[in-house]
């Protein structure tokens, strides 16, 4: 979809391109379980990611917005918080290359 907007990637992203975004996350999720605590990873993917928000911005850029507080979100997972936010902000930027490279973009 190389003529993908924010428009309409807001519009079908939970329509029609929700297998695409699925495959995306999932990608996403089995690069960072390879590389990262696979425990830590499954809460971020379940307690986090689940609740996030994917938006297109445009020249190929997403953004994804993140629940309010999300360390204190994590249930059942030992980490400090210096910790979580990198592993995070890797997670997230994989995340948006996922989706670009999903969405042809």
């Amino acid at each position: 979809m190389s003529d993908l907007d924010p428009e309409t990637f807001d519009s079908r992203k939970y329509v029609e391109d929700f297998p695409k975004l699925q495959r995306a996350y999932k990608n996403a999720f089995e690069t960072m379980n390879d590389a990262y605590d696979s425990e830590l990873v499954h809460a971020i993917d379940q307690q986090v990611l689940a609740e996030s928000e994917p938006f297109y911005e445009g020249d190929g850029e997403f953004r994804i917005e993140l629940p309010e507080d999300p360390y204190d979100r994590l249930d059942g997972v030992l980490v400090d918080e210096a910790k979580f936010e990198g592993v995070m902000e890797t997670y997230v930027e994989e995340l948006k290359s996922e989706i670009a490279r999903t969405f042809s973009v």
